[in-house]
């Protein structure tokens, strides 16, 4: 019996640290947006302010759409900085749990593997048709989880390369712009 108990209380001891570990990944995962937020808000407040003051020392309409367009292109740089921390923090605290998960998969899936294995030995004779049938179904259960979490990787990549190429898209448009705007002045 103390066997079974010390099996018990093991397995629940790998749960909780497990679930704690995933905690602190999430918690860790929202400091640092959290930190991301604020420094975005007092970075767009000095630059919003800087910003301001400079327009309201310009003196003619000329000047003021050169000073406007030369301040926006900052602007749009910081914004896609931003995106992309967002999506950084996002996609760091994605894969951590993905890899918690991925422990916790495996585990459980020893453990099923075991349970199954142990029971099928006392199989009465005759029943080999239905182990095998077991066996290939949980093989079969495996590989679909495989499969899932390969694809959900390459979606993970392409949304990764996604973001990048519209941050540099959006960065030649705003150059495209600012250049418009200063030939226009």
């Amino acid at each position: 019996m103390f066997s079974k108990f010390h099996d018990v209380t093991t397995e629940y001891k790998f749960a909780v640290e497990a679930g704690l570990t995933l905690a602190n990944t999430i918690f860790a995962g929202g400091e640092r947006l959290a930190a991301l937020n604020l420094n975005a808000a007092r970075e767009l407040l000095e630059q919003s302010t800087a910003n301001w003051k400079a327009l309201l020392g310009v003196a003619d309409v000329q000047s003021f759409v050169a000073l406007q367009a030369a301040q926006s292109k900052p602007v749009i740089d910081n914004a896609i900085s931003y995106t992309q921390r967002v999506y950084e923090i996002a996609a760091d605290t994605k894969e951590e749990i993905a890899k918690i998960v991925a422990v916790q998969v495996a585990d459980a899936s020893a453990k099923v593997t075991n349970l199954m294995d142990n029971a099928l030995k006392s199989a009465p004779a005759g029943s080999e048709t239905a182990v095998a049938t077991i066996r290939q179904v949980m093989g079969v259960a495996n590989s679909a989880y495989d499969n899932a979490s390969a694809m959900a990787k390459k979606f993970s990549d392409m949304a990764e390369a996604n973001v990048a190429a519209a941050g540099q898209a959006t960065l030649k448009a705003a150059d495209n712009v600012t250049r418009m705007v200063k030939k226009a002045a």
